[in-house]
């Protein structure tokens, strides 16, 4: 099941919330074949301290630059994990949400995206309008504005989560089932091209990495 002293392929969903990227991890997760390893933001946020919420799950705005620092630890640490199970000969999947809108820039992808060059690594764009960002959030959290409106930090989610843009593959679960997606990310281990977006993410120069491609 393990081919020693081959890297296991990594696979990062990044989105928005409710954009649908865990449906989609975990059907990768229990459909790829090996061993499939699902970390993210939601298997990191829970081992976060209660006063440190909301984690590497801080929203776009800069609205806790107390916690800021705290976050690049975070993801550096969530990284390196990712990482280590890659080099055991683990896959990995992983949901996150990306953004450099903070009081002052991180460049957290930048840096990440350093810490697994060598590693096979499929970043992959997961797309979702905002009408049905709405309806998933009023689905599960009851959420909604009565006057129809999107709130402003929903909107900032959107714009925020895909600068600077670089993937290998985008997917829309509008258009597409989270099986659907998931195959055509199979489709694209198996055929290739080879990755690229995390080099090309790596060898961003500070400021680069916060302009929309």
């Amino acid at each position: 099941m393990l081919e020693a002293g081959t890297p296991g392929q990594i696979v990062i969903l990044n989105g928005a919330p409710r954009s649908g990227k865990s449906s989609i991890a975990t059907i990768i997760q229990n459909t790829f074949e090996g061993v499939w390893m699902n970390l993210g933001v939601d298997r990191f946020k829970p081992m976060t301290p209660d006063r440190c919420q909301p984690g590497i799950g801080l929203r776009p705005g800069g609205e806790r630059p107390d916690l800021e620092p705290l976050v690049v630890l975070l993801y550096h640490a969530m990284y390196e994990a990712i990482a280590v199970h890659s080099r055991l000969g683990l896959n990995v999947v992983v949901d996150v949400a990306h953004h450099d809108s903070y009081s002052v820039p991180r460049g957290i992808l930048r840096s990440c995206a350093r810490q697994l060059l060598g590693l096979p690594v499929w970043f992959v764009g997961v797309r979702c309008p905002l009408t049905l960002v709405m309806e998933r959030r009023r689905a599960t959290w009851g959420v909604s504005n009565d006057d129809g409106t999107v709130p402003a930090a929903v909107r900032l989610w959107q714009e925020a989560v895909h600068v600077p843009g670089i993937y290998d593959l985008e997917v829309d679960t509008a258009a597409r089932s989270p099986e659907a997606c998931a195959e055509l990310i199979r489709r694209r281990i198996d055929q290739g091209p080879l990755p690229t977006a995390f080099q090309r993410l790596a060898a961003l120069t500070v400021g680069e990495d916060r302009t929309s491609r």
